[in-house]
């Protein structure tokens, strides 16, 4: 089925400057051009396509690399002004090079064959699938995308620092380590932060001690135990700095993740996705705002089975011959996986019937990790049908009838 005819815009993304080509389906070039990743290189950018629009009256298609990425924020202008918008799949495109390779390599080149996948991808089968629409998204989900990619680089930071000040600890002052279960604990961090100089914890009397957020007579204890058998080590003097530094950032950190969990609070009242997500035993706010953040909406996938694989949750075949296996497919939001994968341990440990599929995974011999992915597998055919129906969860009943009716 042959196309409409449009004006074709693709796009080379760098970090600091865009290469541009603008051309026709029928292969003709009609415009090339390099812009500046700043607000007069955008003003270029429309400029040069108008020019083209005023020519031949045809709507324009945009086709770039990196969207939601270098890309930022010429592909979210280009969608304000009414444009299609295409992204590149960056894997497929290379393996279009090594079939149809250029005799060198450049930006220019690299937005002309970004043109030839755009004007060959109603007729070559290989071109299918390499540029794809982006879809309006709702604004509630464009925002917990961001505030909850924050928040989990936030608590990547949170888990490194608390590691680090545990063997900091751990080489200082052991003995510190035995009156708390975790290094975390908001009591402990309080008390470790409470005096300039670590050693002076020592010293501390009972009502000091009293005085500290989160200390009550049962802390005031423990740390007075510890006070009277305290040792610290010859490397306190330049280490100690060190530990309330990381004592203070790890305070910091979890005041900030607080605050944007309650932003997610309030923007999962304005994303229908992500409330009706939230129904699934187990999943939870967070999971369920990654999940509504990184999906977007569902007019993105084309069908159930392209849905699980973006998630991370549908395997491909891996067959040659007499072996017959499976291997994990690399078109996927990795972060979107992670969500599914915390989710569905969680699922199953609310949900009987989940667990025995698990269960029964295992005992045919598949990992923990491949029988999570296995019910998650499932539980993405579940959120499909959800969102796609515009209706919540359902608990299965003693009948055994589909999670979803």
């Amino acid at each position: 089925m042959n196309m409409l005819p449009q004006l074709q815009v693709a796009v080379d993304i760098g970090s600091r400057e865009h290469y541009v080509a603008i051309g026709l389906i029928d292969g003709c070039i009609l415009d090339e051009f390099a812009i500046a990743h700043t607000p007069a290189g955008f003003d270029l950018f429309f400029h040069r396509i108008e020019q083209q629009e005023r020519l031949y009256a045809l709507p324009v298609a945009v086709a770039m690399e990196g969207y939601n990425g270098w890309a930022r924020p010429l592909d979210s202008q280009v969608l304000q002004r009414g444009y299609q918008l295409f992204n590149v799949n960056n894997l497929k495109l290379a393996r279009f090079k090594e079939i149809f390779p250029a005799p060198a390599k450049s930006d220019v080149i690299d937005a002309r064959k970004i043109l030839e996948l755009f004007q060959l991808q109603s007729h070559l089968p290989l071109a299918k699938g390499v540029l794809q629409a982006v879809e309006p998204v709702p604004e509630a989900n464009r925002r917990l995308k961001r505030i909850a990619r924050r928040r989990r680089q936030l608590v990547n930071e949170k888990i490194r620092v608390q590691n680090r000040l545990q063997s900091d600890l751990q080489a200082v002052c052991p003995s510190l380590l035995d009156i708390t279960k975790s290094v975390d604990n908001l009591w402990f961090l309080h008390f470790l932060t409470c005096r300039e100089l670590l050693p002076k914890l020592q010293r501390l009397h009972i009502k000091s001690l009293l005085e500290i957020p989160g200390v009550g007579l049962n802390y005031a204890s423990l740390i007075r135990d510890w006070q009277s058998q305290a040792r610290f080590s010859d490397e306190a003097e330049y280490v100690c700095p060190m530990i309330l530094e990381d004592a203070r950032r790890l305070l910091a950190l979890m005041t900030t993740i607080k605050a944007l969990e309650s932003e997610i609070d309030q923007q999962m009242t304005d994303s229908v996705c992500a409330q009706h997500i939230d129904t699934i035993p187990g999943f939870g706010r967070v999971c369920s705002a990654e999940l509504a953040g990184e999906i977007g909406t569902l007019d993105r996938f084309p069908k159930q089975s392209s849905f699980s694989l973006y998630l991370g949750m549908a395997p491909l075949d891996n067959q040659s011959g007499a072996h017959k296996g499976a291997k994990p497919p690399k078109h996927v939001n990795t972060r979107a996986r992670r969500a599914m994968m915390t989710a569905a341990c969680r699922h199953m440990a609310c949900v009987p019937e989940s667990r025995a599929y698990y269960d029964k995974k295992r005992a045919e011999g598949k990992t923990h990790n491949k029988a999570v992915r296995a019910l998650g597998r499932h539980l993405s055919r579940v959120i499909w049908s959800m969102l796609r129906d515009d209706r919540d969860y359902v608990e299965p009943n003693l009948a055994g009838e589909k999670k979803v009716a």
